[in-house]
């Protein structure tokens, strides 16, 4: 019953080197402790930390608060180093005006359609945040939460432990859902997040990465000249409110067709039905591996520029591929550069929107006594 919530996942790789100076290029020093450092105070005066972390030539920063990756730094083919993580330098700027960048997503990723589900013959109703539809976990989602962090180092890995507590009846999902998600810096540079979850009553459960990746740098510009490949033949259309219609259509000869490397914005202004309605690509692309017991490389994005690139491997059957259509140039970076449409892309591993209402979809029932398990997988080169 529901395989996909006791998957097995394997150990991270061992030994490591890290990267040393910003702005300058990689050395092998070896991983050290993550530092944390005061970012900011919530409106109630909750502290919020930033936690820094280096190895394997990667350099994160992440926030207590949503888990947030703050920045992701990594060099180019010249050794060049660059944030490819939008976001903001600020926390009053997440709070108030974040379209959840770098966050961590829960419990729902996605959209559930009408913010309703039924579970057991008994209907749930969700807090509805987007339109109609519940988005994200609702009004006050796992982004929006202030989680409890602990560092680690274990051998050459380092990184960071994320736990939150979601009561019953948190933004209307049923069950206590104790989370733990894991952010580990491998020697050669990966970036692993491994999601954990139990709880007391059945519920949904769907927990993704909802970071802004841009490869040449953030605010450097438009995304659409760069390369992306998606190991998927079908991806699942929606209707006007972005909510997924059920059918699982072929990609063939359409503009959602990235079996094989291409621009984002070579087919992205074609005049499909999806595209209008979505003002570009927001879907979700079933990906041909299914749900795979041990993560596996589903897709490959490269920015030509720069010569960086990211692959990324998982065991969840879908990838929500987003290309930043409703960034509007209201937003300001860290470097003070706004971010206008198409300037940075999301590539969100999980199961796909909407599926407590789709009976043909992979199954996000989680029961007591069952494991919520997930891993994604970001391995960058040049």
């Amino acid at each position: 019953m529901e395989l996909n919530r006791r998957t097995v996942i394997a150990g991270a790789a061992a030994a490591g080197i890290a990267a040393t100076t910003l702005g300058g290029t990689a050395h092998a020093t070896g991983g050290s402790k993550p530092v944390k450092t005061l970012f900011g105070r919530l409106a109630d005066g909750t502290k919020v930390h930033l936690w820094s972390l280096e190895n394997g030539g990667t350099r994160l920063k992440v926030l207590s608060y949503g888990g947030i990756v703050q920045s992701l730094e990594i060099p180019d083919r010249r050794g060049r180093y660059a944030n490819v993580s939008a976001g903001f330098d600020n926390l009053e700027d997440y709070v108030a005006q974040s379209p959840y960048f770098g966050a961590l997503i829960g419990r729902y990723g996605n959209r559930i359609g009408q913010g309703r589900f039924t579970l057991d013959g008994k209907s749930y109703q969700l807090s509805v945040n987007d339109g109609e539809q519940s988005l994200h976990g609702g009004a006050q989602g796992f982004d929006k939460r202030v989680w409890d962090v602990e560092p680690f180092v274990k051998g050459s890995d380092v990184g960071l432990h994320l736990y939150y507590t979601s009561v019953d009846g948190e933004m209307g999902y049923p069950g206590t859902l104790k989370t733990k998600v894991t952010y580990t810096l491998t020697r050669h540079g990966d970036w692993r997040i491994d999601y954990e979850a139990t709880t007391d009553k059945a519920t949904v459960v769907n927990l993704t990465s909802h970071v802004y990746w841009n490869l040449a740098g953030e605010g450097s510009g438009t995304i659409e000249d760069h390369e992306l490949r998606i190991a998927a033949s079908r991806y699942t259309p929606t209707d006007a409110g972005l909510i997924p219609t059920g059918e699982l259509a072929e990609v063939a000869g359409t503009p959602f067709d990235f079996r094989k490397a291409k621009p984002i914005g070579r087919d992205i202004r074609v005049s499909h039905p999806q595209l209008v309605t979505a003002k570009g690509f927001d879907h979700n692309w079933v990906l041909d591996k299914g749900i795979t017991a041990r993560p596996e490389h589903v897709a490959t994005l490269r920015d030509p520029s720069s010569g960086r690139t990211l692959r990324i491997a998982t065991n969840e059957p879908g990838l929500q591929f987003y290309s930043g259509n409703f960034l509007d140039g209201t937003l300001t970076g860290p470097t003070g550069r706004t971010y206008r449409q198409g300037d940075a892309l999301c590539l969100e591993t999980q199961h796909f929107p909407d599926s407590p209402n789709k009976p043909r979809f992979p199954s996000t029932v989680l029961r007591p006594g069952q494991f919520y398990r997930t891993t994604t997988v970001h391995t960058f080169g040049r």
